[in-house]
């Protein structure tokens, strides 16, 4: 607990000068004023977050965090639960659509067991974190108690201490965990606060019968959970994922050491809210990669009052769009960086 307090008091909000001053260099670039639309809000945002009008770019590395849930037995998913595990082993075997991606954008790619509910011999490359193995039925009482919950948080928060210490320029946050996007609709209905079928979805693409299960189980858990949703980590706690409270810890951490953090789709972002909740400056260090599929992500959007940068159908999680996403940020910077001003280039500026 006392790492987590000591990240949350080293949070600041970002200089706002900083941005006016990014905001004034991208006026003088050779292009009329506005014109590279929300390309310019990355770069601005870039600056804010990392404190300087002439940023750097440096490496990049995306933190895939895995952990199994109880609630699965529920019937609320798609797949089995040995799923979480096969996965995890297909990505360190380099074979899943976060490798090809990272690899695509020249990111590390970290995967890290923080709560899978198998012991994953023999693999090869893996970040073995794990707080215990799984959660319990959020339907029948609280997900873990809050020691677990801590503790997953500070696995997150070590890693993006860790990754600061390495150089890293800009981080991304994914996950894979069968049943996750129930633990994350809960953790959306209570920390929002927003009406259950508002932020419950298909998830790995369930039938009618079964999203009707999911939203009466997840309306179980809010009331069996009731009295310990008092506060952001009780309500971790009794309704999270130990991925997604390492997620919510790698937001803090990396926010802490001014680095900034790209969020994934609708778990991913179910744990930078309980990072915000925890610590509301925390939310000026994340750029959101992409609108989900998954229809509760619009809620949190919407009552969140944030904006995604990409907006593709995706649904998948690992850490995707936030891979897709990083690129533009790093295109941002560039354009920021290496285009020429006006006076540089001999180029007349506007009249009036």
């Amino acid at each position: 607990m006392e790492l987590l307090k000591r990240t949350i008091g080293e949070v600041r909000h970002p200089d706002m000068a900083v941005e006016k001053e990014a905001r004034e260099h991208l006026d003088l670039l050779t292009k009329p004023r506005g014109s590279l639309g929300r390309m310019e809000d990355l770069a601005a945002k870039y600056c804010l977050i990392t404190g300087t009008a002439r940023p750097t770019l440096g490496p990049k590395r995306i933190c895939t965090f895995a952990g199994d849930h109880g609630v699965v037995g529920e019937g609320v998913s798609a797949y089995p639960a040995q799923v979480t595990q096969q996965m995890v082993h297909n990505m360190l075997g380099g074979g899943a659509a976060i490798n090809v991606l990272a690899r695509h954008v020249n990111a590390d790619l970290v995967v890290v067991d923080v709560g899978v509910d198998d012991p994953l011999a023999g693999a090869k490359g893996l970040a073995r974190r794990k707080v215990r193995s799984g959660t319990a039925n959020i339907a029948d009482g609280p997900a873990m108690d809050e020691k677990d919950a801590v503790a997953a948080l500070e696995v997150g928060i070590d890693l993006a201490l860790q990754a600061s210490k390495e150089g890293i320029a800009l981080l991304g946050a994914g996950e894979m965990g069968i049943g996750n996007t129930t633990s994350s609709s809960a953790l959306f209905a209570a920390l929002l606060p927003c009406d259950v079928e508002r932020v419950t979805g298909r998830g790995t693409g369930i039938d009618d019968l079964a999203l009707e299960r999911k939203i009466a189980v997840i309306k179980r858990a809010l009331a069996m959970n009731r009295d310990r949703l008092t506060d952001p980590l009780g309500i971790l706690a009794a309704l999270g994922g130990l991925e997604i409270a390492a997620i919510a810890g790698l937001v803090l951490g990396a926010a802490s050491r001014r680095i900034p953090v790209v969020v994934d789709g609708f778990v991913s972002s179910a744990g930078a809210l309980v990072a915000c909740r925890m610590c509301d400056a925390a939310r000026g260090y994340l750029f959101f990669s992409h609108r989900s599929a998954e229809v509760g992500h619009c809620a949190f959007f919407e009552i969140f009052g944030a904006k995604p940068i990409l907006d593709l159908d995706m649904r998948l999680g690992e850490g995707s769009g936030a891979a897709l996403a990083m690129s533009l940020v790093e295109a941002a910077v560039k354009i920021y960086n290496e285009m020429a001003t006006f006076d540089a280039a001999g180029v007349s500026r506007r009249i009036g």
